[in-house]
């Protein structure tokens, strides 16, 4: 039996099984997105605790994508995307169960190792059986249609289920999909491709410790102070284990990484801009988040609306996009989108924190979800074409690590910048802040305290200054002090749309500049029946 019957006979399955495991894998990453406000309301976070909820999944997804896409290679995809659906549920019980945001981040970080398997697998098991590029273009269309359904139906559903006092029913609900993902793959056709593949332990684990010592140094700096000894230490390890990945790639017989599929001009300019770009979008919807529900306290539900506003163009569009990819140069695929995105960004940044009108951001929501419609299925398209078939699962994990470390960026440093920013302008006005409040000491000291320890994320959300024992009873929390809080994070929040906008332009300038009157790869002469797309 050919591999061309094989992959013709187990296509319709494997579409399905494939698009309902990207479902699930962006339903549980997305979940937090609406939840960010009752999270800080329910367990009373810090900023950089908020943050480490979302950077608790994403940090594991982006570590292990090209391991669990080397091992699918090796072993066959179709067990593999079994297992990360088994960890998804895993990981959901524990967010089911947590009475403490430590235990959420625990249940975060197993499902995170769950999509680690889940995204490039079903991606590489898609394109092992499409038989001919017009079909692989609409099976990645398809597929990023369903990535966008489940980022929209997620928010959506848990700020439903949050504004019924309920949002742990959430987590039941990832559970149940996934065991349906699970039934499904067992109708999908397996697929592997062994041949000149092995696992690369050195590569894994420089490139593993570099990603969380980076992730790990932006997330607590922004509290801690990037001026600390353990940041410092954490980012200069980090550029050195990523340094290090590189070299041992470079030499290694059998990379995890085939750094040789960057000297095609094409990928690597959609390499980069695919960081750049992602990290803008989701910095905008983190943005979008923290704003409604973190700092205004708005409805966990609303903030789900507006998830569908971003995500539903995806799959609406899917056979515009389809189209698009097939008859369209990358090139301004790529550019309008991340125009787009670069729109709302600069557009959300003009809002006012004291406005509570939270439909004003359908608009600009909207334009973020088209251009992400553009982009999202494009970058997949040109990564997945642009090499032979037998390298298809190696590009798929890489595109998905690229796509996905931009992701996991977005939150993680917007936030760094965003609650830096915020809590300096708190520390400064502080002082006054209090001396106009009224308190007494030894209140006056215990609000210091808060200010300085919890930030200005917990300054906003504490209804009270807390007391020292009986005698010493909780006060309300003045207007002041709370006032200052509200409108440094506004005004940091405003400048983080208006980081997440430039970001945006620049990957549609690197799109447009770069890809012009590029035409083929040229890593390596494809086999017969394994075609190359260009560019543009």
């Amino acid at each position: 039996m050919t591999q061309t019957v094989a992959r013709k006979q187990g296509y319709t399955a494997t579409v399905v099984a494939g698009c309902f495991a990207v479902l699930l894998a962006q339903v549980a990453y997305s979940l937090p997105g609406a939840l960010n406000g009752t999270f800080q309301q329910e367990f009373r976070t810090t900023g950089a605790e908020l943050t480490w909820i979302t950077a608790a999944f994403a940090i594991p997804m982006v570590v292990f994508e090209l391991t669990t896409g080397v091992i699918g290679d090796l072993f066959g995809r179709k067990r593999l995307l079994q297992a990360g659906a088994l960890l998804t549920v895993a990981g959901s019980i524990v967010c089911y169960v947590a009475d403490t945001v430590h235990v959420l981040w625990a249940g975060q970080i197993v499902a995170g190792l769950g999509a680690a398997v889940l995204y490039p697998i079903s991606l590489a098991m898609l394109a092992a059986v499409s038989p001919s590029q017009e079909a692989r273009s609409k099976a990645i269309a398809t597929w990023a249609g369903f990535l966008s359904v489940g980022a929209a139906i997620s928010p959506l559903m848990g700020g439903w289920l949050a504004a019924d006092g309920d949002w742990r029913t959430s987590y039941l609900v990832v559970i149940a999909s996934a065991v349906v993902s699970i039934a499904l793959t067992q109708l999908a056709a397996d697929s592997s491709a062994p041949e000149g593949r092995k696992l690369d332990v050195p590569g894994q684990v420089t490139l593993a410790l570099g990603l969380i010592a980076v992730l790990f140094a932006a997330t607590q700096g922004s509290e801690a102070g990037f001026a600390r000894p353990e940041i410092i230490g954490a980012f200069a390890a980090g550029v050195v284990l990523l340094a290090a990945f590189v070299v041992i790639e470079l030499r290694a017989d059998v990379p995890l990484l085939h750094l040789k599929i960057f000297a095609n001009r094409s990928y690597a300019i959609v390499a980069i801009a695919t960081v750049i770009g992602m990290f803008a979008f989701l910095a905008t919807c983190y943005s979008m988040s923290i704003w409604l529900g973190a700092i205004q306290h708005q409805s966990a539900l609303k903030i789900g609306v507006l998830f569908l506003f971003i995500q539903a163009p995806a799959f609406v569009l899917v056979p515009v996009v389809s189209h698009v990819i097939r008859n369209f140069s990358p090139r301004w695929v790529l550019t309008v989108g991340f125009a787009l995105m670069a729109v709302s960004g600069i557009w959300c940044s003009t809002f006012d924190i004291h406005d509570l009108s939270w439909t004003r951001f359908i608009t600009p929501m909207l334009a973020l979800g088209v251009g992400f419609a553009l982009t999202v299925g494009s970058i997949t398209a040109v990564a997945i074409n642009t090499v032979p078939l037998r390298l298809a699962g190696m590009a798929s994990a890489t595109t998905n690590l690229l796509r996905d470390f931009g992701f996991a960026l977005g939150p993680v440093l917007i936030a760094a910048f965003a609650v830096s920013r915020a809590n300096g302008d708190l520390t400064d006005g502080v002082a006054a802040a209090i001396g106009a409040s009224g308190l007494q000491p030894p209140y006056t000291d215990i609000a210091g305290g808060l200010a300085h320890q919890g930030g200005a994320m917990a300054v906003n959300s504490m209804p009270v200054v807390p007391g020292a024992g009986p005698d010493l009873p909780p006060v309300p929390m003045p207007e002041s002090l709370r006032a200052l809080a509200f409108e440094s994070l506004g005004n940091a929040y405003s400048l983080a749309f208006v980081v997440a906008g430039v970001c945006a332009a620049v990957a549609a300038a690197l799109t447009l500049i770069g890809l012009y009157g590029s035409q083929r790869a040229d890593v390596e002469e494809p086999q017969a029946g394994e075609p190359l797309i260009t560019a543009g």
